[in-house]
């Protein structure tokens, strides 16, 4: 079978066996199973082992099989993955060749270009690869570098690292504080404060800011948090005043600490680019599936623990948010893990690795994790991982420590320490070992040619470089759900102008007592005074229902539509959609706010009613709920789903199908297949013991014969009855080698036939794989929309009144929004 008939199976391509002994490559294909990928993976191996090209090969086969990987890259190596060049020309390796590898090699940058080229074109293909599949690797996911703290990738912000969790993780106590540990721990650490959570008061009081703020649904921002070190929420700590285990006077210097990180012009960088979101690092907001290379070589330690522990605890969040499944939905990739989980030390990121590797399983996210450190790994931690790479390792004792882990990982079944000693010892560059609990034996395999060119460690002109050949614009996350903070540039949006805020009045306009008003809290960190502007504020529940659909969707709609004095005084269809929680409305104003005019069809109390029937029918034309059918799968989407998430949901789905059918098959050609290999092997043995007793009686034939000719010519005498005798036993010993001759050559006839009994079942097998049918992609699927409407009666329109918007106007003269 071709390497591309297992593109639709779920196998990954990693290589082909490999003999030590004989320090050969067979053409048997080594194809790793992508739902064992599920129990978690580590590759050992020490530099030049090989390690780097496994991991690369591992990443290429999971993003072809449309499975995102977030892969965090601490050396730079794995921005590679981002060179695919399908043509296999000069010009497209050109750019990345190292002028000192050309020198080194006696040729100029072109002539080393030309012939990584022809080198990359020639080992493809003697691992059957061609541009073909490097072109299919590059359709099927975008490789896009982050580089947080940097703006030579995309930049990844942490303004959402301290928002609130999901529910899921607020709801489970334990997860909820392994959260909120590993936040204030690595924080800390960036401050170069080593905080112990039982002891330090720093760790304690930022912890307690956090789970109180976080258990409430409230997300944080730096600034916020430096506020609550100032003026914390709770009063006491424990059993006892606040003010006695952490004063005043201390809390400040920490939140200068902390106000001075914010202020510098280092950490700036970190407040760039795409908010830090698991989603949107492995979907694109279309939905498909993306190959997030994460580089931190630019990073300190402090800095690396303090984004590794941020990135891991999202991933958490995340992982909660998703179904379980049994396939393999993503993957995150660490290639170095020096540090990260030591066997003695309890860094945050320990904790939070330790939660992935036992709990990740169950939603179908796989953990590889590698390293060229063996000491350095908690292999009690790594219990949990049922795959192991193992490759060259440098000494002895991480040779001890490989073996200690591969003996606590055999689960009870019996373990030839003596053989595996052995065969690790015989591991030779890209030669690795592979060690599965989805596996009867261990395998011993070289790794296959990458479809990506591995040119080295990028340095940050070349990360800059692919950056700028990517994607131009950001990407959030896929159907996240979150509104987008409203226009605060202008309020012509809002009815009204800018000169009327100017000439704002400083006492609140009278009204009649019917008209409802309300005011909107400003934001808490607003500057300047406050200026209201008044709108109309529409509010109504809406339900939709359609039994066949499966939908019951109830809905809150709120809008802001501005009034003006005309003929037509209010249009719903330039309202602006808002998310606003009617028992957060304040009933009076700010002090010291100023207020803008009135329009007089605002004042006129029967307006209010009429545009609560306008509302209603608004709602009703405007207000359905959309959803998405597949016809591949025969499902429709939820009334939460986004197009996209529908689309994530049904490449997870296609793999669950298919991995569901292989099993079948699995199943049904296992014992047929079991079978014919006895057979083979029993016709192999007979092939090889008549061999041999053939061999053996030519042998003694001719050592017979031999003896008696020479007895003749060199005997004392003439040819007696004797000789003659012996000659005759000799005769006979060339019929008996005739006869056994014949032997083998039915034996091997026997083996023949059952060589092609076996082909051609491994070709209705193959049969049947084809009939599985390409590997289905959900970006290619048109999907029907199915649009649900609401009826009059599903209409409730709880308020139409009037609501005062806050906006503050700076020393400039710019008027913003002071409202989110």
């Amino acid at each position: 079978m071709s390497v591309t008939d297992f593109e639709t199976l779920g196998a990954f391509y990693l290589g082909k066996r490999y003999d030590i002994p004989s320090r050969t490559r067979s053409n048997d294909l080594v194809l790793y199973d992508a739902k064992d990928l599920t129990t978690h993976a580590v590759i050992i191996g020490m530099t030049g082992s090989g390690k780097t090209g496994l991991g690369v090969g591992l990443i290429e086969e999971a993003l072809i099989d449309k499975v995102p990987v977030i892969a965090v890259d601490p050396k730079g190596d794995l921005g590679n993955l981002a060179l695919r060049f399908p043509s296999l020309v000069t010009n497209d390796f050109r750019p990345w060749v190292d002028p000192q590898q050309a020198t080194n090699a006696g040729m100029s940058a072109d002539q080393f270009a030309e012939q990584q080229a022809s080198l990359w074109k020639n080992g493809l293909e003697g691992w059957q690869q061609d541009g073909a599949r490097i072109q299919r690797y590059r359709d099927a996911a975008d490789i896009t570098i982050y580089t947080p703290g940097s703006t030579a990738g995309r930049p990844l912000s942490l303004l959402k690292a301290f928002d609130a969790p999901p529910a899921a993780v607020r709801d489970d106590a334990e997860t909820l504080q392994e959260r909120v540990s590993a936040t204030a721990t690595s924080l800390l650490a960036l401050l170069g404060i080593d905080a112990d959570p039982l002891s330090s008061r720093e760790h304690i009081l930022l912890s307690n800011l956090l789970h109180h703020a976080w258990q409430e649904g409230q997300s944080l921002d730096l600034a916020a948090l430096i506020g609550g070190i100032q003026n914390p929420p709770f009063s006491t700590v424990g059993v006892m005043p606040l003010d006695t285990v952490f004063p005043p006077k201390d809390r400040m210097a920490l939140a200068m600490q902390l106000n001075n990180l914010l202020a510098s012009p280092g950490f700036n960088t970190w407040m760039q680019g795409e908010a830090l979101d698991t989603a949107s690092l492995l979907y694109e907001p279309s939905g498909k599936p993306r190959g997030s290379v994460i580089s931190i070589a630019h990073l300190n330690d402090a800095e690396r623990m303090f984004f590794m522990t941020l990135l891991l605890a999202d991933i958490i969040a995340w992982v909660r948010t998703q179904p379980g499944t049994g396939s393999l939905r993503a993957i995150l990739y660490i290639d170095e893990l020096f540090g990260y989980m030591p066997p003695v030390a309890n860094p945050p990121s320990k904790v939070l690795l330790l939660t992935l590797l036992k709990q990740a399983r169950a939603y179908g996210l796989g953990v590889v994790l590698a390293t060229q450190n063996p000491v350095d790994l908690d292999y009690r931690g790594l219990s949990n991982t049922g795959t192991w790479f193992i490759g060259r390792l440098q000494t002895e004792r991480d040779k001890m420590r490989v073996m200690e882990g591969l003996e606590g990982v055999s689960g009870g079944q019996p373990f030839d320490k003596a053989a595996m000693e052995q065969t690790i010892a015989g591991l030779g560059k890209r030669v690795f070992l592979l060690h599965s609990v989805h596996e009867p034996a261990p395998v011993t395999f070289e790794t296959r040619w990458t479809l990506s060119y591995l040119a080295g460690p990028m340095t940050r002109d070349q990360i800059r470089s692919v950056t700028a050949q990517s994607h131009a614009q950001p990407t959030f996350a896929a159907g996240s759900g979150s509104s987008a903070p409203l226009a605060a540039t202008s309020i012509s949006s809002t009815g009204g102008s800018l000169g009327a805020l100017n000439a704002a009045a400083t006492r609140v306009p009278v009204l009649p007592h019917e008209i409802a008003q309300f005011y909107l809290p400003p934001l808490q960190q607003h500057r300047g005074p406050l200026q209201y502007h008044p709108v109309v504020l529409g509010l109504a529940d809406v339900s939709f229902a359609n039994v066949k659909l499966g939908v019951t969707e109830q809905r809150r709609v709120s809008l802001l539509a501005p009034v003006e004095d005309g003929p037509i005084a209010l249009e719903w269809d330039s309202a602006e959609r808002v998310e606003i929680e009617p028992s957060l409305l304040e009933k009076s104003p700010r002090e010291g706010a100023a207020f803008g005019a009135v329009p007089t069809a605002a004042t006129t109390v029967k307006n209010y009613a009429v545009w609560t029937k306008t509302l209603q029918k608004w709602i009703v034309t405007n207000e359905q709920v959309t959803l998405f059918r597949s016809a591949a799968f025969k499902t429709t989407s939820s009334p939460s789903e986004s197009e996209a998430q529908f689309r994530i949901r049904l490449q997870v789905l296609s793999h669950e199908a298919r991995d569901a059918k292989i099993e079948v098959l699995r199943g049904k050609y296992a014992t047929k297949l079991a079978a014919m290999q006895d057979k083979l092997r029993r016709a192999e043995q007979t092939v090889q013991r008549e061999s041999q007793q053939a061999s053996q009686a030519k042998m003694d034939t001719a050592i017979s014969v031999g003896g008696a000719i020479l007895g003749a010519i060199f005997g004392r005498g003439k040819v007696g009855v004797g000789t003659l005798g012996k000659v005759a036993t000799a005769t006979r010993g060339a019929g008996r080698a005739a006869q056994q001759a014949g032997d083998v050559s039915r034996a091997q006839e026997s083996l023949e036939a059952l060589q092609q009994q076996q082909a051609e079942l491994e070709a209705k097998l193959q049969v049947e794989v084809d009939a599985l049918g390409a590997t289905y992609d959900a970006q290619q699927e048109s999907l029907e929309t199915v649009l649900v409407k609401a009826k009059s009666s599903d209409v409730l329109v709880q308020l139409c009144g009037l609501l005062w918007v806050p906006y503050v106007k700076d020393a400039n003269g710019m008027v913003t929004a002071a409202w989110r």
